[in-house]
């Protein structure tokens, strides 16, 4: 019988009002100084804020590091990089979402290893763990606080670069949906489909197995019960409370089975035309599960269930038709777009991505593995 690693951070705090109880716990750490990781519309919006008071209240010496960009890039990590080392930090604490944790990681990693960010793309290419990793997340879909992923845009080759490593893993992850009430309805939309993608290919993918479809199943059914709600008022506390906890069992999940063709081309769409993630998810999801229920229609009878199907009688057919169609009808509720060229791009370079989508990390975990041109097809479905 297979045997299973399971990464997670040793302490998760999660729920309303958990954010009260992160500067003990940081304390408990014994950091000197950190290097606080953000971006500049959280600081500006205060939301850091929230955060940053509490770590003062902690005692904690801190220097902050606002210049995130949206796809994290080589330049962040290295300028974050610089200021920790001019500082002297022994710590690094990120605030965001996917894309500040991402950098704070990458940035951990190479203050312990050393090298250049690139040195680290592909599975657990570091030897050193990477420095305390304290992560406050500030929205409920890409779970880097939770996992061992992150992914860094390489500018010169205009890819984003996927590693999987279990150093970057952090020490203390906090969860509080108090700190995402103020985000916009485009964004929990984007980062609740992020979320959803994660569980589903968790769910489809080879590398699954009882528990991470366990916590995966879990996720879908949280994401489609609350993610509407929390899209239509995001003063909804208890739906944003049910967003993190459909985040954390994603993350969960898909840490430890592992992602596909969905994420794979995601991230060169990223890459190149530095679109949002999630929404590059959204949009492909569909097309890429509507071939893999070609290969593989069973896996999709779970999926079906934690929707609100009765499988009970049905074909392995009729659960991978309902669950895609409910993909869809999820996807035009909380107002994805879905072509392109909603985005302003009208001529994809479909060569570049589809070379680049079949060398990602994430392609191996799809439980079909495409020809160049069915990957060119599936970017020629969302122009």
């Amino acid at each position: 019988m297979a045997t299973h690693a399971y990464y997670v951070p040793p302490v998760n705090l999660m729920g309303r009002g958990c954010l009260q109880e992160a500067g003990k716990m940081i304390q408990d750490m014994d950091i000197r100084k950190a290097l606080v990781v953000s971006d500049r519309q959280l600081i500006s919006s205060g939301v850091a804020e929230q955060v940053l008071s509490i770590l003062r209240k902690s005692g904690l010496d801190y220097v902050v590091y606002d210049e995130i960009q949206p796809n994290p890039t080589c330049q962040n990590v290295h300028e974050g990089l610089q200021v920790y080392q001019e500082h002297d930090c022994d710590a690094i604490i990120s605030i965001g979402g996917g894309s500040p944790q991402d950098a704070a990681k990458a940035i951990g990693i190479v203050a312990t290893n050393g090298g250049h960010i690139r040195d680290y793309e592909g599975l657990h290419q570091s030897h050193h763990k990477s420095v305390p990793l304290v992560a406050f997340n500030t929205t409920a879909g890409t779970s880097s606080e939770v996992t061992i992923n992150y992914v860094i845009t390489d500018e010169e080759r205009k890819v984003k670069m996927v590693m999987v490593d279990r150093n970057s893993l952090v020490s203390l992850s906090v969860n509080d949906p108090e700190l995402m009430l103020s985000k916009p309805a485009s964004l929990t939309a984007a980062t609740g489909m992020d979320a959803l993608t994660h569980a589903v290919e968790a769910m489809v993918t080879p590398g699954g197995f009882t528990v991470t479809s366990a916590t995966a199943a879990a996720a879908v059914e949280l994401i489609f019960e609350y993610l509407p709600r929390a899209v239509r008022d995001g003063s909804d506390l208890e739906a944003r409370e049910h967003m993190t906890y459909a985040c954390f069992l994603g993350g969960m999940a898909f840490n430890n089975a592992g992602l596909g063709y969905v994420h794979a081309m995601a991230h060169q769409l990223g890459g190149v035309y530095d679109l949002p993630h999630g929404v590059c998810n959204a949009m492909l999801l569909p097309y890429v599960e509507e071939m893999n229920a070609k290969h593989v229609p069973g896996k999709f009878r779970h999926i079906a269930k934690a929707i609100g199907m009765d499988v009970k009688d049905k074909s392995d057919e009729e659960c991978s038709m309902y669950v895609i169609d409910a993909i869809r009808q999820l996807s035009r509720e909380v107002g994805i777009p879905e072509k392109l060229s909603e985005l302003g791009v009208t001529d994809p370079d479909l060569e570049l991505l589809a070379d680049n989508a079949m060398k990602d990390a994430c392609a191996p975990g799809n439980p079909y593995q495409p020809s160049r041109e069915e990957v060119m097809e599936l970017f020629r479905k969302i122009i």
